[in-house]
C-alpha cells in the first residue's frame, strides 16, 4: 500500500481515522538516532464542534497545522514543560486530528530511555502523550512535518483494528464540556499495557500564557 493510500485513510474525521492509527508504527530518525513507537492509544479532536479542541475558536498561528492537509504532525507545547504530538486528519480547512496518547517503543529503546531519563518501567517509555513525544524526540520544530516523509515514517496497519479490539471512553485531563462522557473520543487497544490510566481533569496551576486545552 502506497503512502498516497495511507494518507487517504487519514483524510476522514479523527473519530473515523482512529482505528487506522491504532497499531501503526511511527518512526523518527534524526542525527543518526532512530526510534519507533507502535501507537496503542489516541484521542480524537474535532475542531469547531469540539470545546476541548485548540481549534474550537478558529485558526491561529499556533494551531494552523490542524486545518490540514491530513498526514502531518501538529506539535504543541503544554504547561510550559512538555510537547505533545498529533496526527492531522480530515480535509483541508476543517481542524481534526488524533493526539498520540500512548505507545510501545519497538525500535531504539536505549535512545528513548536516555531521552526519558531512564525510567524503571520500560512500559512508561511512551505511556502518556508527553512521554511519547519525548521518546520519539519530537519538538515544536516538527510542527507541520509530513508523517510519510523523512525524518518521519508512519506505517499504518494493512487494515483498521477490528472494533472488538478497541475500547473507547472520555478523554484524559480535558476539563469542561469537552471532557465529559458526551465525548468518548479516546480510543485504545483493549488490554494493552502501554495504555495510560484514565484520570479525570483536575484543576492545576499553569505558567502564565500556557494552556491546558488539547488540539
Amino acid at each position: 500500500m502506497g503512502f498516497s493510500r495511507d494518507r487517504e485513510r487519514l483524510a476522514v474525521p479523527a473519530t473515523e481515522a482512529a482505528p487506522h492509527l491504532l497499531g501503526a508504527v511511527l518512526t523518527h530518525e534524526a542525527e543518526g538516532e532512530r526510534v519507533s513507537v507502535r501507537i496503542t492509544e489516541v484521542e480524537a479532536y474535532m475542531g469547531d464542534v469540539d470545546p476541548g479542541s485548540h481549534a474550537f475558536r478558529g485558526r491561529t498561528a499556533r494551531n494552523a497545522t490542524m486545518f490540514g492537509p491530513a498526514g502531518h504532525l501538529y506539535v504543541y507545547f503544554t504547561y510550559g514543560m512538555h510537547y505533545c504530538a498529533n496526527v492531522v486528519c480530515g480535509t483541508d480547512g476543517f481542524a481534526t486530528g488524533l493526539l498520540l496518547r500512548g505507545g510501545e517503543v519497538v525500535e531504539g529503546a536505549d535512545i528513548a530511555a536516555a531521552r526519558r531519563g531512564n525510567p524503571r518501567n520500560s512500559l512508561d517509555l511512551a505511556r502518556g502523550p508527553a512521554r511519547l513525544a519525548q521518546a520519539l524526540g519530537i519538538a515544536r520544530g516538527l510542527d507541520g512535518a509530513d508523517v510519510f516523509a523523512s525524518p518521519l515514517q508512519l506505517a499504518l496497519p494493512p487494515e483498521p483494528v477490528p472494533a472488538a479490539q478497541v475500547s473507547t471512553g472520555p478523554r484524559v485531563g480535558v476539563s469542561g464540556p469537552g471532557g465529559t462522557a458526551d465525548y468518548p473520543w479516546r480510543y485504545w487497544l483493549t488490554g494493552d499495557p502501554t495504555v495510560s490510566k484514565y484520570r479525570p481533569a483536575q484543576p492545576r496551576k499553569r505558567p502564565a500564557g500556557a494552556t491546558a486545552r488539547r488540539p
